[in-house]
């Protein structure tokens, strides 16, 4: 197939019968089923097209602005319509225009990049993330000089991004070609798979439709018995992002691959070439990932904490299977001014769903595994326990209720309503109060779903301290729904695919739901995280945070409002005076003041400095838990969590004062006369 530019360009993408018939039932699925009910007019039309848009052009670098007016006006008016009908030929239509414009890109960028002299000196910048800052280029010369700086931008990336020995003009050149053969050799699937996450994530950003191919590598990463690197996987935009890091992975144990990371490269042991991804389809980027047990891949990675300022990083990875013993909960046991401190690390809420149906006397469950560290940290005489929820996206719903009854007692956890109204309450019956001495829960922005259930119900009960960042905020229920034809002998009933569906959302007892705003800690250890590019607050189409009645249930009275307000005081008195935990704030000022900007220095100087100083504190603070050599780091936020437990254990230590003697009241002298 000629190449864009040199001769024929390749032939444009139709919908084929299956996914005109597929996008039908997406389309009834969605309005009987899903949890908000979306009415079908003007205003959705134009939600879709504007996500389509977002999705395909997010920098706002392929289109511009008269083009883009044009396509609202001809096709964006009319997609409510193509929707219900499920015709997705005006979404092909984008599609490749969407191609073009990227061919014609590809092409302006290999023709500069071999004749341009970069000026590094001059004080150019480039706005990122372009859909919140910019408008489309007013016309082709305005996108030509947006072009040129991204291409100064991509060489600068290039030169800082710790791969040596590398012609930078070389790999750009190849990249790039690498993106004119993907542009060339897109598939209708391609089309309708883009088309069909507008749509449904029109209705909320968990919904989403999988192909048949799509469905089979969801399966596996559901099964997570793989050989590769234990982490789940998506498309946005043109970028493969990591959506969970699954806990016992290889990916787990190094701590550097994150949730939201953007994986650009990937290259074969620890000499292969790292090959450009942007762009490539979610399967074929899978494929590079996987392999055998044992052999090395690396993965070139824009990392989420520096929102896309800076230059990716290169992350080396041993494959192997997933590890289920490193998925469980685990103990520790840390020394906080002279006291004994027990530590859960929770991974994930785990359940071996078939070994309990089958009853099983062995089967994994992460309240058996809870409730045995339990009784060996009150073996062990520990002052008091820190619950370890951070980077725990979620889980069994059936354990976190029951792991919850393990601190609470038994009664109700978490309130679950349905898309038709109804309400349920779940409680642990089974589990009696196992620990009831001081708690701290520690959260971080990737804690989510069943992690947000136990912290909210330990707050709500006054059990204990929720003490972190603010929780991701996912508060919906989803199921798998298999897209089926009325029965026929002659077709297979799957080849339509499958559609993941938000049913149901989460509410605490006490009223409130998890979604959208997350728990919000009594005591708040900012970590390195970006609260705008991770959480569900950074979707556009999440539900909104909204409350029901509140379920009847005894609060324990473990800790007062009263005793929070004096903790959260006596920490602030003790980090005002800690140096060590000032540095780490100032170090996070200044990564939230280069978070901020909305745009990057195409200055060399500036670019290498603000590089710098990014690596600086990441190696000062990003990678807590790594070893290095011989040489374990601090975990410097779980330490600071074990300061808050022990003036919590300080605080119950004090002699109460007897409530029923009013001390400003004077004793009443019996007077008994002498005889």
């Amino acid at each position: 197939m000629a190449a864009a530019g040199k001769g024929a360009q390749p032939a444009l993408l139709k919908p084929t019968p299956n996914q005109e018939e597929a996008a039908r039932y997406i389309a009834q699925y969605l309005l009987q089923n899903h949890y908000r009910k979306v009415p079908v007019n003007d205003s959705l039309a134009q939600q879709i097209f504007n996500r389509y848009l977002d999705n395909l052009d997010n920098n706002r670098s392929y289109f511009t602005a008269p083009e883009v007016e044009k396509l609202r006006q001809e096709v964006g008016v009319h997609l409510d319509d193509d929707f219900v009908s499920g015709n997705p030929a005006r979404g092909f239509a984008i599609y490749n225009l969407f191609l073009k414009r990227a061919r014609e890109k590809m092409v302006y960028m290999k023709s500069s990049l071999q004749t341009a002299q970069f000026d590094f000196s001059a004080p150019e910048t480039l706005e990122l993330e372009r859909s919140k800052t910019a408008p489309w280029p007013a016309d082709q010369a305005g996108l030509h000089e947006l072009w040129r700086k991204e291409l100064k931008y991509q060489y600068l990336s290039m030169k800082y991004s710790g791969e040596k020995g590398k012609n930078i003009r070389t790999e750009l050149l190849k990249s790039f070609d690498n993106r004119i053969k993907i542009f060339n050799q897109q598939k209708p699937e391609d089309a309708f798979q883009a088309y069909m996450l507008a749509v449904t994530s029109s209705f909320d950003p968990h919904t989403d439709y999988f192909s048949p191919d799509e469905f089979e590598n969801f399966q596996i990463d559901m099964s997570r018995s793989l050989e590769g690197i234990g982490a789940k996987l998506q498309m946005e935009n043109e970028y493969t992002v990591v959506n969970e890091i699954i806990p016992g992975g290889p990916a787990f144990k190094s701590n550097r691959l994150k949730k939201g990371d953007k994986i650009v490269g990937v290259g074969q042991g620890d000499k292969g070439e790292i090959i450009d991804v942007i762009g490539w389809r979610i399967n074929d980027v899978v494929k590079k990932i996987r392999g055998p047990k044992g052999t090395v891949v690396r993965l070139k990675v824009l990392p989420a904490s520096q929102a896309g300022k800076g230059p990716a990083r290169i992350i080396r990875l041993v494959r192997a299977t997933v590890d289920l013993q490193e998925q469980a909960a685990q103990k520790k046991i840390i020394y906080k001014n002279g006291r004994k401190i027990g530590v859960i690390v929770l991974p994930s809420f785990y359940l071996d769903f078939e070994g309990e149906r089958q009853q099983k006397q062995n089967y994994t469950s992460t309240t058996k595994d809870v409730t045995r560290i339990i009784n060996e940290l009150k073996r062990e005489n520990v002052e008091g326990i820190i619950v370890d929820l951070r980077e725990n996206g979620g889980g069994s719903l059936e354990e976190a209720v029951n792991v919850t009854g393990l601190f609470t007692g038994k009664g109700p956890v978490v309130q679950v309503s349905n898309a038709l109204g109804g309400k349920m309450v779940l409680r642990d019956e089974n589990y009696p109060m196992l620990y009831s001495g001081p708690l701290v829960v520690l959260v971080n922005r990737y804690s989510a779903s069943a992690s947000e259930i136990f912290a909210a119900a330990i707050q709500d009960y006054g059990r204990g301290l929720v003490v972190g960042d603010r929780t991701f905020g996912k508060g919906t229920v989803q199921s798998i729904v298999t897209i089926q034809r009325p029965f026929s002998m002659f077709m297979k009933q799957s080849d339509l695919g499958q559609l993941k569906l938000t049913i149901a959302k989460f509410y605490r007892i006490s009223g409130g739901s998890t979604q959208h705003i997350g728990v919000l800690p009594d005591i708040v250890l900012p970590s390195l995280i970006d609260p705008e590019v991770v959480g569900e607050d950074t979707y556009t189409s999440s539900l909104p945070w909204t409350t029901v009645s509140r379920t009847p249930y005894l609060p324990s009275g473990t800790v007062s409002r009263e005793e929070i307000a004096s903790l959260k005081k006596q920490f602030a008195s003790q980090s005002a005076r800690n140096k060590l935990y000032q540095s780490y704030l100032a170090d996070l000022a200044t990564l939230n003041r280069i978070r901020q900007r909305k745009s990057v220095s195409l200055q060399e100087k500036s670019f290498e400095a603000e590089n710098k100083a990014l690596k600086e504190i990441q190696d000062r603070w990003g990678d807590a838990n790594i070893e290095t050599g011989k040489k374990k780091k601090t975990d410097f936020i779980l330490q600071q969590a074990a300061g808050v437990l022990n003036d919590l254990v300080a605080l119950k230590a004090r002699p109460a004062i007897p409530a029923a003697v009013p001390a400003a009241r004077p004793a009443v002298r019996q007077v008994v006369p002498v005889r």
